[in-house]
């Protein structure tokens, strides 16, 4: 296990240790908490993001099978060689 030492102004401390703030458990669920709101907001950053890329164009049936033939036909090549 970690440990970890941190300075406070004293007032802060003293208020936190009466609040049970600084224990260790209370520290620890603390910490997870913020960890895990901080995953959130990351990914709602993340969505902001990709909602700005635009849409890529439409392929028709017959350009995704055409996409595939060349495709195929390139694993062949290369599995050939």
């Amino acid at each position: 296990m970690t440990r970890v030492e941190i300075s406070l102004p004293d007032e802060l401390a003293e208020e936190a240790r009466r609040a049970g703030l600084l224990s260790s458990p209370r520290i620890e669920m603390l910490l997870r908490e913020e960890l895990r709101a901080k995953k959130i907001d990351e990914l709602f950053a993340t969505m902001d993001r990709l909602e700005t890329i635009p849409d890529p164009a439409r392929m028709s049936p017959e350009e995704v099978s055409l996409e595939l033939r060349a495709m195929r036909a390139e694993r062949r090549a290369k599995a050939a060689r």
